[in-house]
């Protein structure tokens, strides 16, 4: 079966993020002052062939594990789709 990774790559919420701060001011030059906190990170979509959702899940996993993250510095989440 083919499935799609869907995966959100953000900066931890301890860390500061430049520039989501700088999104975030010029939002409020623009008079949008109810926006606050904007943080920016990343989208990522695989296509998985797997034989379940959770092997789609596994492998979506040891792909962010292995090279699509920091751990350090971010954190994801994955949403697997058919």
């Amino acid at each position: 079966m083919i499935f799609t990774a869907h995966i959100t790559i953000m900066p931890l919420t301890e860390l500061l993020d430049p520039q989501g701060k700088a999104v975030n001011e010029s939002l409020h030059r623009l008079q949008l002052n109810a926006i606050q906190n904007v943080r920016i990170g990343k989208q990522i979509t695989l296509t998985i062939e797997a034989n379940s959702k959770e092997e789609a899940n596994e492998i979506a996993d040891v792909a962010c594990k292995k090279m699509l993250y920091n751990a350090v510095m971010e954190k994801y989440s994955i949403v697997i789709t058919e």
